[in-house]
Protein backbone atom coordinates (compact mmCIF):
# COMPACT_ATOMS: atom_id res chain seq x y z
CA UNK A 1 0.00 0.00 0.00
CA UNK A 2 2.78 2.40 0.86
CA UNK A 3 5.50 3.64 -1.40
CA UNK A 4 8.56 2.41 0.39
CA UNK A 5 7.31 -1.18 0.37
CA UNK A 6 8.38 -1.62 -3.24
CA UNK A 7 11.52 0.50 -3.56
CA UNK A 8 12.98 1.46 -0.23
CA UNK A 9 12.90 -1.71 1.93
CA UNK A 10 16.39 -2.39 3.24
CA UNK A 11 18.04 -5.75 3.04
CA UNK A 12 19.55 -5.33 6.48
CA UNK A 13 16.12 -5.85 8.03
CA UNK A 14 15.79 -9.37 6.66
CA UNK A 15 17.43 -10.69 9.81
CA UNK A 16 14.77 -8.98 11.91
CA UNK A 17 11.83 -10.09 9.83
CA UNK A 18 12.45 -13.76 10.46
CA UNK A 19 12.90 -13.43 14.19
CA UNK A 20 10.68 -10.62 15.49
CA UNK A 21 7.23 -11.25 16.97
CA UNK A 22 4.36 -8.97 17.81
CA UNK A 23 4.75 -7.71 21.32
CA UNK A 24 3.15 -5.37 23.80
CA UNK A 25 5.47 -2.47 24.63
CA UNK A 26 5.58 0.71 26.67
CA UNK A 27 5.39 3.56 24.14
CA UNK A 28 7.08 6.87 24.87
CA UNK A 29 5.07 9.49 23.00
CA UNK A 30 7.55 11.87 21.39
CA UNK A 31 5.11 14.52 20.15
CA UNK A 32 5.74 18.24 20.71
CA UNK A 33 2.91 20.73 21.28
CA UNK A 34 -0.78 20.29 20.57
CA UNK A 35 -0.91 20.81 16.81
CA UNK A 36 -3.84 21.37 14.47
CA UNK A 37 -7.11 19.61 15.21
CA UNK A 38 -8.84 17.27 12.80
CA UNK A 39 -12.10 18.84 11.57
CA UNK A 40 -13.39 16.26 9.08
CA UNK A 41 -12.43 13.40 6.78
CA UNK A 42 -14.24 12.47 3.57
CA UNK A 43 -13.18 9.80 1.09
CA UNK A 44 -13.97 9.19 -2.58
CA UNK A 45 -13.40 5.88 -4.37
CA UNK A 46 -12.67 5.21 -8.01
CA UNK A 47 -13.56 2.24 -10.18
CA UNK A 48 -10.44 0.30 -9.16
CA UNK A 49 -10.10 -1.91 -6.11
CA UNK A 50 -8.24 0.92 -4.41
CA UNK A 51 -7.34 4.52 -5.17
CA UNK A 52 -4.12 6.31 -4.29
CA UNK A 53 -3.75 10.11 -4.32
CA UNK A 54 -0.44 11.89 -4.90
CA UNK A 55 -1.34 15.59 -4.98
CA UNK A 56 -3.94 17.97 -3.58
CA UNK A 57 -4.83 21.51 -4.53
CA UNK A 58 -6.87 24.23 -2.82
CA UNK A 59 -8.92 25.77 -5.62
CA UNK A 60 -9.87 29.41 -6.15
CA UNK A 61 -13.54 28.56 -5.45
CA UNK A 62 -12.63 27.20 -2.00
CA UNK A 63 -12.97 23.57 -3.01
CA UNK A 64 -10.28 20.95 -3.42
CA UNK A 65 -8.81 18.88 -6.25
CA UNK A 66 -6.98 15.59 -5.67
CA UNK A 67 -5.03 13.66 -8.32
CA UNK A 68 -3.63 10.12 -8.40
CA UNK A 69 -4.67 6.70 -9.68
CA UNK A 70 -7.40 4.16 -9.19
CA UNK A 71 -6.51 0.51 -9.66
CA UNK A 72 -3.21 -1.26 -9.14
CA UNK A 73 -0.16 0.01 -11.03
CA UNK A 74 1.14 -1.10 -13.53
CA UNK A 75 -1.60 -3.48 -14.66
CA UNK A 76 -4.92 -1.82 -13.86
CA UNK A 77 -4.21 1.83 -13.01
CA UNK A 78 -6.15 4.76 -14.43
CA UNK A 79 -5.54 8.46 -13.78
CA UNK A 80 -8.10 9.54 -11.18
CA UNK A 81 -9.13 13.16 -10.53
CA UNK A 82 -11.61 14.23 -7.84
CA UNK A 83 -13.11 17.71 -7.28
CA UNK A 84 -14.92 18.50 -4.02
CA UNK A 85 -16.44 21.54 -2.41
CA UNK A 86 -14.94 23.21 0.64
CA UNK A 87 -16.41 20.56 2.96
CA UNK A 88 -15.01 17.66 0.96
CA UNK A 89 -18.32 16.77 -0.69
CA UNK A 90 -17.97 15.33 -4.18
CA UNK A 91 -18.68 17.65 -7.14
CA UNK A 92 -17.23 15.45 -9.90
CA UNK A 93 -14.70 12.72 -10.50
CA UNK A 94 -13.00 11.58 -13.71
CA UNK A 95 -10.81 8.69 -14.86
CA UNK A 96 -8.44 8.59 -17.84
CA UNK A 97 -6.71 5.75 -19.67
CA UNK A 98 -7.62 2.13 -19.95
CA UNK A 99 -6.00 -0.30 -17.53
CA UNK A 100 -2.21 -0.03 -17.50
CA UNK A 101 0.76 2.23 -16.85
CA UNK A 102 -1.15 5.43 -16.17
CA UNK A 103 -0.10 7.99 -13.59
CA UNK A 104 -1.82 11.08 -12.18
CA UNK A 105 1.03 12.99 -10.55
CA UNK A 106 -0.08 16.58 -9.90
CA UNK A 107 -2.25 19.48 -11.06
CA UNK A 108 -2.33 23.25 -11.36
CA UNK A 109 -5.26 25.62 -11.65
CA UNK A 110 -5.36 28.07 -14.57
CA UNK A 111 -7.93 30.76 -15.29
CA UNK A 112 -10.25 28.48 -17.24
CA UNK A 113 -9.47 24.99 -16.03
CA UNK A 114 -7.23 22.51 -14.27
CA UNK A 115 -4.13 21.02 -15.91
CA UNK A 116 -3.36 17.45 -14.83
CA UNK A 117 0.25 16.24 -15.16
CA UNK A 118 1.23 12.59 -15.38
CA UNK A 119 1.62 9.77 -17.86
CA UNK A 120 -0.57 7.65 -20.13
CA UNK A 121 0.71 4.39 -21.58
CA UNK A 122 4.33 5.24 -20.58
CA UNK A 123 4.29 8.70 -22.21
CA UNK A 124 4.32 12.18 -20.65
CA UNK A 125 0.80 13.59 -20.52
CA UNK A 126 -1.05 16.83 -19.81
CA UNK A 127 -4.85 16.94 -19.58
CA UNK A 128 -6.93 20.14 -19.35
CA UNK A 129 -10.27 19.81 -17.55
CA UNK A 130 -13.25 22.13 -17.27
CA UNK A 131 -13.59 23.50 -13.75
CA UNK A 132 -17.32 23.10 -13.40
CA UNK A 133 -17.81 19.63 -14.88
CA UNK A 134 -14.39 17.98 -15.20
CA UNK A 135 -14.99 17.53 -18.93
CA UNK A 136 -11.82 17.09 -20.98
CA UNK A 137 -10.84 20.22 -22.89
CA UNK A 138 -7.72 18.67 -24.40
CA UNK A 139 -5.30 15.83 -23.80
CA UNK A 140 -1.71 15.87 -25.07
CA UNK A 141 0.92 13.15 -24.85
CA UNK A 142 4.60 13.28 -25.79
CA UNK A 143 6.97 10.34 -26.15
CA UNK A 144 10.05 11.91 -24.60
CA UNK A 145 12.00 8.64 -24.49
CA UNK A 146 11.42 5.20 -23.04
CA UNK A 147 8.98 5.22 -20.12
CA UNK A 148 8.49 8.89 -19.25
CA UNK A 149 6.08 11.07 -17.29
CA UNK A 150 5.52 14.62 -16.07
CA UNK A 151 5.65 14.94 -12.29
CA UNK A 152 4.76 18.64 -11.91
CA UNK A 153 4.41 21.81 -13.97
CA UNK A 154 4.14 25.59 -13.91
CA UNK A 155 2.29 28.00 -16.15
CA UNK A 156 4.37 30.66 -17.96
CA UNK A 157 3.54 33.52 -20.32
CA UNK A 158 4.17 31.24 -23.31
CA UNK A 159 2.52 28.05 -22.03
CA UNK A 160 3.70 25.45 -19.52
CA UNK A 161 6.94 23.90 -18.31
CA UNK A 162 6.80 20.36 -16.96
CA UNK A 163 9.40 18.46 -14.95
CA UNK A 164 9.73 14.71 -14.68
CA UNK A 165 11.79 11.87 -16.13
CA UNK A 166 12.55 9.85 -19.25
CA UNK A 167 14.08 6.42 -19.95
CA UNK A 168 12.99 4.85 -16.67
CA UNK A 169 15.04 1.80 -15.69
CA UNK A 170 12.32 0.81 -13.20
CA UNK A 171 9.14 1.68 -15.12
CA UNK A 172 6.82 -0.16 -12.72
CA UNK A 173 7.83 2.09 -9.85
CA UNK A 174 5.50 5.05 -9.37
CA UNK A 175 7.83 7.17 -7.22
CA UNK A 176 11.47 6.73 -8.19
CA UNK A 177 12.08 5.19 -11.59
CA UNK A 178 15.89 5.52 -11.85
CA UNK A 179 15.59 7.40 -15.13
CA UNK A 180 16.86 10.76 -16.36
CA UNK A 181 15.56 14.15 -15.22
CA UNK A 182 13.80 16.02 -18.00
CA UNK A 183 12.12 19.38 -18.74
CA UNK A 184 9.29 19.63 -21.28
CA UNK A 185 8.22 22.97 -22.76
CA UNK A 186 4.61 23.31 -23.98
CA UNK A 187 2.48 25.93 -25.67
CA UNK A 188 -0.81 27.05 -24.16
CA UNK A 189 -2.67 24.08 -25.66
CA UNK A 190 -0.31 21.49 -24.23
CA UNK A 191 1.64 20.83 -27.43
CA UNK A 192 5.30 20.04 -26.79
CA UNK A 193 7.60 22.70 -28.27
CA UNK A 194 10.95 21.47 -26.93
CA UNK A 195 12.62 19.42 -24.21
CA UNK A 196 15.81 19.43 -22.16
CA UNK A 197 17.64 16.58 -20.45
CA UNK A 198 18.80 17.51 -16.93
CA UNK A 199 20.15 14.10 -15.92
CA UNK A 200 23.55 15.60 -15.07
CA UNK A 201 21.80 17.15 -12.06
CA UNK A 202 19.03 14.71 -11.18
CA UNK A 203 17.69 11.31 -12.13
CA UNK A 204 14.13 12.43 -11.52
CA UNK A 205 12.72 15.95 -11.30
CA UNK A 206 9.82 16.00 -8.86
CA UNK A 207 8.72 19.58 -8.17
CA UNK A 208 9.06 22.98 -9.89
CA UNK A 209 8.24 26.53 -8.75
CA UNK A 210 8.69 29.75 -10.70
CA UNK A 211 10.14 32.56 -8.57
CA UNK A 212 11.14 35.99 -9.91
CA UNK A 213 11.25 34.74 -13.48
CA UNK A 214 13.42 31.73 -12.70
CA UNK A 215 12.68 28.04 -12.14
CA UNK A 216 13.47 26.21 -8.90
CA UNK A 217 13.46 22.44 -9.58
CA UNK A 218 13.84 19.73 -6.93
CA UNK A 219 14.32 16.00 -7.27
CA UNK A 220 16.57 13.04 -6.58
CA UNK A 221 20.07 12.13 -7.71
CA UNK A 222 20.96 8.77 -9.28
CA UNK A 223 20.16 5.89 -6.96
CA UNK A 224 17.97 8.24 -4.88
CA UNK A 225 21.07 8.92 -2.81
CA UNK A 226 20.74 12.69 -2.29
CA UNK A 227 18.44 15.67 -2.62
CA UNK A 228 18.96 17.51 -5.92
CA UNK A 229 18.16 21.19 -6.46
CA UNK A 230 18.48 23.18 -9.68
CA UNK A 231 17.88 26.83 -10.56
CA UNK A 232 17.41 27.72 -14.24
CA UNK A 233 16.08 30.54 -16.36
CA UNK A 234 12.78 30.07 -18.15
CA UNK A 235 14.62 28.51 -21.11
CA UNK A 236 16.04 25.79 -18.86
CA UNK A 237 19.58 27.18 -18.81
CA UNK A 238 21.34 26.31 -15.54
CA UNK A 239 22.07 29.12 -13.08
CA UNK A 240 23.29 26.77 -10.35
CA UNK A 241 22.80 23.20 -9.21
CA UNK A 242 23.30 21.67 -5.76
CA UNK A 243 22.98 18.35 -3.96
CA UNK A 244 22.30 17.84 -0.27
CA UNK A 245 22.37 14.83 2.01
CA UNK A 246 24.42 12.68 4.30
CA UNK A 247 26.31 9.40 4.25
CA UNK A 248 23.29 7.23 3.48
CA UNK A 249 20.17 7.44 1.29
CA UNK A 250 18.24 10.74 1.23
CA UNK A 251 14.97 10.84 -0.75
CA UNK A 252 13.59 14.26 -1.71
CA UNK A 253 9.90 14.28 -2.65
CA UNK A 254 8.78 17.72 -1.44
CA UNK A 255 9.64 21.32 -2.25
CA UNK A 256 8.05 24.73 -1.86
CA UNK A 257 9.23 28.34 -2.00
CA UNK A 258 8.19 30.94 0.56
CA UNK A 259 7.14 34.51 -0.22
CA UNK A 260 10.64 35.72 0.72
CA UNK A 261 12.30 33.25 -1.68
CA UNK A 262 13.27 30.68 0.96
CA UNK A 263 13.38 27.21 -0.60
CA UNK A 264 12.15 24.33 1.56
CA UNK A 265 13.08 20.75 0.68
CA UNK A 266 11.76 17.71 2.49
CA UNK A 267 11.70 13.95 2.24
CA UNK A 268 13.10 11.12 4.32
CA UNK A 269 16.58 9.95 5.20
CA UNK A 270 18.67 7.09 6.52
CA UNK A 271 21.66 9.36 7.15
CA UNK A 272 22.38 9.35 10.87
CA UNK A 273 19.02 7.78 11.78
CA UNK A 274 17.84 4.37 12.98
CA UNK A 275 15.36 4.08 10.11
CA UNK A 276 13.60 6.45 7.71
CA UNK A 277 13.05 9.84 9.43
CA UNK A 278 11.67 13.09 8.03
CA UNK A 279 14.42 15.33 6.70
CA UNK A 280 13.69 18.99 6.00
CA UNK A 281 15.98 21.85 5.04
CA UNK A 282 15.87 25.55 4.18
CA UNK A 283 17.92 26.84 1.23
CA UNK A 284 18.48 30.44 0.12
CA UNK A 285 18.19 31.71 -3.45
CA UNK A 286 21.93 31.20 -3.98
CA UNK A 287 21.67 27.52 -3.11
CA UNK A 288 23.17 27.79 0.39
CA UNK A 289 21.70 25.57 3.08
CA UNK A 290 20.50 27.62 6.07
CA UNK A 291 19.40 24.76 8.32
CA UNK A 292 18.27 21.16 8.34
CA UNK A 293 15.99 19.28 10.76
CA UNK A 294 15.32 15.55 11.17
CA UNK A 295 12.35 14.17 13.04
CA UNK A 296 10.79 10.73 13.40
CA UNK A 297 9.10 7.99 15.43
CA UNK A 298 6.42 10.27 16.91
CA UNK A 299 4.50 7.45 18.62
CA UNK A 300 7.52 6.13 20.50
CA UNK A 301 7.82 2.58 19.17
CA UNK A 302 11.08 0.76 18.51
CA UNK A 303 12.70 3.26 16.14
CA UNK A 304 14.58 0.65 14.12
CA UNK A 305 11.29 -0.53 12.59
CA UNK A 306 9.51 2.79 11.98
CA UNK A 307 9.28 4.55 8.61
CA UNK A 308 8.47 8.28 8.59
CA UNK A 309 8.02 9.05 4.90
CA UNK A 310 7.53 12.64 3.71
CA UNK A 311 5.71 13.27 0.43
CA UNK A 312 4.88 16.99 0.47
CA UNK A 313 5.48 20.32 2.18
CA UNK A 314 4.13 23.87 2.07
CA UNK A 315 5.80 27.12 3.06
CA UNK A 316 3.74 28.98 5.66
CA UNK A 317 3.02 32.69 6.10
CA UNK A 318 5.19 32.91 9.24
CA UNK A 319 8.33 31.99 7.28
CA UNK A 320 8.27 28.35 8.32
CA UNK A 321 7.07 25.16 6.67
CA UNK A 322 4.67 22.29 7.30
CA UNK A 323 5.44 18.76 6.09
CA UNK A 324 3.14 15.78 5.65
CA UNK A 325 4.20 12.16 6.02
CA UNK A 326 3.03 8.67 6.80
CA UNK A 327 4.38 6.93 9.89
CA UNK A 328 4.32 3.20 10.63
CA UNK A 329 6.30 -0.01 10.26
CA UNK A 330 6.60 -2.36 7.30
CA UNK A 331 8.08 -5.44 8.92
CA UNK A 332 6.73 -8.58 10.59
CA UNK A 333 7.47 -6.89 13.90
CA UNK A 334 4.54 -5.00 15.39
CA UNK A 335 4.63 -3.13 18.67
CA UNK A 336 1.37 -2.55 20.53
CA UNK A 337 1.24 0.16 23.18
CA UNK A 338 0.20 -1.12 26.60
CA UNK A 339 -1.84 1.97 27.46
CA UNK A 340 -3.45 2.99 24.13
CA UNK A 341 -3.44 -0.31 22.16
CA UNK A 342 -1.96 1.67 19.25
CA UNK A 343 -0.08 -0.66 16.88
CA UNK A 344 3.02 0.37 14.99
CA UNK A 345 1.94 -1.42 11.81
CA UNK A 346 -1.23 0.68 11.63
CA UNK A 347 -0.14 3.74 9.69
CA UNK A 348 -0.97 7.32 10.70
CA UNK A 349 -0.87 10.67 8.94
CA UNK A 350 2.02 12.68 10.38
CA UNK A 351 2.34 16.50 10.29
CA UNK A 352 5.40 18.45 11.44
CA UNK A 353 5.35 22.26 11.68
CA UNK A 354 8.77 23.98 11.64
CA UNK A 355 9.38 27.67 12.24
CA UNK A 356 11.59 29.95 10.15
CA UNK A 357 14.66 28.86 12.15
CA UNK A 358 14.00 25.14 11.67
CA UNK A 359 12.77 24.47 15.22
CA UNK A 360 9.80 22.14 15.65
CA UNK A 361 6.74 24.13 16.76
CA UNK A 362 4.53 21.03 16.91
CA UNK A 363 4.00 17.63 15.37
CA UNK A 364 0.94 15.42 15.45
CA UNK A 365 -0.43 12.17 14.07
CA UNK A 366 -3.96 11.53 12.79
CA UNK A 367 -5.52 8.09 12.49
CA UNK A 368 -8.65 6.18 11.61
CA UNK A 369 -11.03 5.20 14.40
CA UNK A 370 -11.59 1.76 12.86
CA UNK A 371 -7.93 0.70 12.95
CA UNK A 372 -7.36 1.02 9.20
CA UNK A 373 -4.22 2.53 7.70
CA UNK A 374 -3.92 6.23 6.93
CA UNK A 375 -0.88 7.89 5.39
CA UNK A 376 -0.34 11.53 4.41
CA UNK A 377 0.41 11.93 0.70
CA UNK A 378 0.08 15.68 -0.01
CA UNK A 379 -0.91 18.93 1.66
CA UNK A 380 -2.33 22.30 0.65
CA UNK A 381 -2.98 25.35 2.81
CA UNK A 382 -6.53 26.67 3.21
CA UNK A 383 -7.94 30.18 3.48
CA UNK A 384 -8.83 29.74 7.17
CA UNK A 385 -5.19 29.17 8.16
CA UNK A 386 -5.52 25.39 8.25
CA UNK A 387 -4.73 22.72 5.69
CA UNK A 388 -6.25 20.00 3.55
CA UNK A 389 -4.38 16.68 3.40
CA UNK A 390 -4.57 13.93 0.80
CA UNK A 391 -4.82 10.68 2.77
CA UNK A 392 -4.11 7.20 1.45
CA UNK A 393 -6.86 5.17 3.11
CA UNK A 394 -7.78 2.88 0.22
CA UNK A 395 -9.56 5.78 -1.50
CA UNK A 396 -8.91 9.48 -1.96
CA UNK A 397 -9.10 10.74 1.61
CA UNK A 398 -9.65 14.48 2.17
CA UNK A 399 -8.58 15.36 5.73
CA UNK A 400 -9.21 18.94 6.90
CA UNK A 401 -7.28 20.28 9.89
CA UNK A 402 -7.84 23.52 11.79
CA UNK A 403 -5.84 26.73 11.72
CA UNK A 404 -2.36 26.46 13.23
Amino acid sequence: MFKSSSIFTLLIFAIFISSCKKEKVVCNNNLIGSGAEQQWLNAVSGSGEESHGHFILTCVDGGFLQVGETGIYPNSAKIFVVKTDGMGQLIWKKEFGSDGNNLGNSAIEVSDGYIIAGGLYNNSTLIKLDKATGAQTWLQTADNGGTDAVEHLVETSSGFIGVGYINADDPENTFFTEGQGYLTFYDGNGNKTSGKNISSTMAQAYRVVEYNGELIIAGLTAGAEDYALLKTDLMGNTIWSKTFGGSNSDHCFAMDVGSDGSIFLSGHTLSGTENWDTYTMKIDQSGNKIWETKRGNPRGFDAQYIHDEVWDCKATADGGVIIVAGTGDEYSYSGRCEDTEDQSDVWHVYLVKLNAAGAIEWDKTYSATDGNDWAGEAIALTADGGAIIAVDNGGFGFLKVSAF
